[in-house]
């Protein structure tokens, strides 16, 4: 007998990406994951957290997730699903149809069970999880995302939430224990998680921070040696620790730019005589490409220009699969035509573009520019002595390694003017002190 389990998160349903609605991309791989479920016939799924981008999802990603629900219960009316909410969710929310989703063995932990007296429940985390034959197989301690009042409390610790956070774990899996002690002597023990483990690589592009200064990153001994397996949430590159008993297993989509690279995936779980005796990935088909233009570092606009004719002329596909694209054009002074040229150049290409970036070059001298612009700054006595034209040549000088053209300060000099003139005519200030009241 065994026991198979699809781990899986950060759906982040309702995502848009520089304005695009990535619906289509969310579509096509909850249509792939259920085609997967119904060929491997797992016995259960794992979802750790960030079902939905926001904490407020539009009807459309909620029908997205209710209906593939719905649909793989229907083809498989044995799968058993746990799900947590992941800090994107809104907890309360994600548990509401609780009552609902229980008829059909789902269960969703969005928030922290306790008593009437406001205390933990550890035994509420854990969902047995049963083969085809009905055998309990493994012990699910399904924890959502943690904020600091969900923690215990340690009086006199040094860090109350990341030493709650433990706390928690070693409560819940002592309940588990017990638990498969007394009821299900060949139990697996496998925890779920949503949280930053040390150590581990982040793209900080589409990953919110959990806590405010970023003093909430995990030590693998958090979770204790107990448990076989514990399947992550929130990074969004999939990744192993404490030599793959800690797993993250990624974002389906690439969220960022950052993560063009990445390998999404789901992991399938075998549990066999009480231990996971395997773990395979399960690669998920990219269904619309991340393309940046140069692949590495910024080159000038003519350059970037070259580059972005050679594109393939669309459409090959459809709209919706068509490559999102970042530029990234060495940014070397002002230039009011640049995203209309590079928009012009994309004219006819099957391409969709996300983001512009501009790269500052490198050069000698920087920092001690910058630090003589700051002192500048700091002598000033008050705001009437700052001489508009030197600030913005220092500020240019700074940011492009040479001073302003004549038309840029030619322009800046008729601004200037015309504000001296606008202030000649204005009538002359009130004192506060000799102004009316006005009385309503």
């Amino acid at each position: 007998m065994s026991l198979r389990i699809l781990h899986t998160a950060d759906w982040h349903l309702g995502q848009t990406f520089h304005g695009y609605d990535r619906d289509p991309e969310h579509a096509a791989f909850l249509e792939w994951l259920l085609t997967t479920l119904i060929e491997r016939k797992p016995d259960a799924v794992l979802l750790a957290g960030d079902v939905f981008d926001t904490v407020n999802p539009s009807a459309l990603s909620q029908r997205r997730f209710y209906t593939f629900l719905a649909a793989a219960r229907t083809a498989l009316p044995r799968l058993q699903f746990v799900i947590t909410a992941g800090n994107h969710d809104a907890a309360a929310r994600l548990e509401a149809p609780s009552g609902l989703f229980e008829a059909f063995q789902i269960r969703v932990v969005g928030t922290v069970p306790r008593d009437a007296s406001g205390q933990l429940r550890p035994e509420s985390f854990i969902v047995p999880l049963s083969n085809a034959q009905g055998v309990v197989e493994a012990l699910v301690i399904a924890v959502p995302f943690l904020r600091p009042a969900d923690v215990p409390a340690l009086p006199g610790s040094n860090d109350p939430y990341l030493d709650g956070i433990k706390e928690l774990y070693r409560l819940t899996t002592a309940a588990a224990e017990q638990l498969r002690a007394a009821v299900h002597p060949q139990a697996v023990l496998i925890a779920l998680g949503h949280c930053h483990l040390s150590g581990a690589a982040e793209s900080h592009d589409s990953e919110r921070r959990l806590v405010i200064g970023g003093a909430e990153s995990l030590r693998p001994d958090t979770f204790p040696a107990s448990l076989a397996y514990v399947a992550l949430g929130h990074l969004h590159k999939p990744q192993e620790i404490d030599g793959g008993r800690i797993r993250y297993c990624g974002s389906p989509i690439p969220l960022s730019f950052s993560e063009k690279d990445y390998e999404h995936r789901v992991l399938e779980l075998t549990v066999n005589a009480g231990r996971v005796v395997s773990v395979t990935p399960l690669l998920i088909p990219r269904f619309a490409p991340l393309l940046r233009v140069p692949s590495r570092g910024a080159v000038a606009l003519d350059a970037v220009l070259q580059q972005l004719d050679t594109l393939a002329a669309g459409p090959t596909v459809a709209a919706a699969r068509w490559p999102y694209l970042e530029v990234h054009v060495l940014d070397d002074g002002p230039d009011p035509r640049r995203r209309h040229r590079i928009e012009t150049a994309l004219q006819g290409k099957a391409v969709r573009l996300a983001s512009i970036k501009l790269v500052a070059p490198a050069r000698d001298g920087g920092n001690a520019t910058a630090n003589a612009a700051a002192a500048a700054l700091a002598d000033a006595a008050t705001l009437n002595t700052l001489d508009a034209e030197i600030l913005m040549t220092e500020a240019y000088q700074e940011k492009y390694g040479a001073p302003p053209g004549l038309e840029l300060l030619a322009c800046l000099r008729e601004i200037l003017m015309a504000e001296t003139t606008a202030d000649a005519s204005r009538p002359a200030a009130t004192s506060l002190a000799t102004a009316p009241v006005s009385r309503v």
